[in-house]
C-alpha cells in the first residue's frame, strides 16, 4: 500500500527532470565560433596538478572534467558521452575555461583552394630537377 496519496515508488528525481537552465546557472550560450563541434578540450595542467582549486562544480561539470582529464576530446564527443545537449555542453565548457580548469584548442581553419597550375609547375620543376 502506498505511503500517501499520489506516491509512486518508480518515480526518482533524476537529471532528466532538472531544467537545463539550472545546470548552466542561467548563463547565456557562447558564440558559435567559440566552441565549434570540432574544438578540442582538455583539462588544464594547473587543474591536473591541483594548483587551481575548482570551485564547487555541478555534477555535470565534474563529469566533463573527468572526461577531459586524460586527453583531448572534441565538443561533440563530450556532448555524446554526457548525453547533454550541445548548447549546454558549450556553456559548461565556457564556465570551465573561464575558471582556468580546461584548455580549448580551436579547430584549424580550412585551407584555401590551391592553385592547380602552381602545384603542377612545382611538380614539373621537381621532376626536371631530380628526374622521375
Amino acid at each position: 500500500m502506498p505511503d500517501g496519496p499520489g506516491h509512486d515508488e518508480d518515480l526518482e528525481l533524476t537529471s532528466p527532470l532538472v531544467p537545463l537552465f539550472v545546470i548552466t546557472n542561467g548563463r547565456a550560450l557562447p558564440p558559435d565560433h567559440e566552441y565549434e563541434h570540432t574544438t578540442l578540450v582538455t583539462a588544464a595542467a594547473a587543474a591536473e596538478n591541483g594548483q587551481v582549486t575548482p570551485r564547487t562544480l555541478s555534477p555535470e561539470a565534474g563529469q566533463v572534467m573527468d572526461l577531459v582529464a586524460d586527453g583531448f576530446l572534441s565538443v561533440a564527443e563530450v556532448a555524446g558521452h554526457t548525453h547533454l545537449p550541445l548548447g549546454i555542453v558549450r556553456i559548461l565548457l565556457a564556465q570551465l575555461e573561464e575558471d582556468g580548469l580546461i584548455l580549448a584548442r580551436r579547430p584549424i581553419p580550412r585551407a584555401e583552394r590551391v592553385d592547380r597550375e602552381l602545384v603542377s609547375a612545382v611538380l614539373e620543376g621537381l621532376k626536371n630537377r631530380f628526374g622521375a
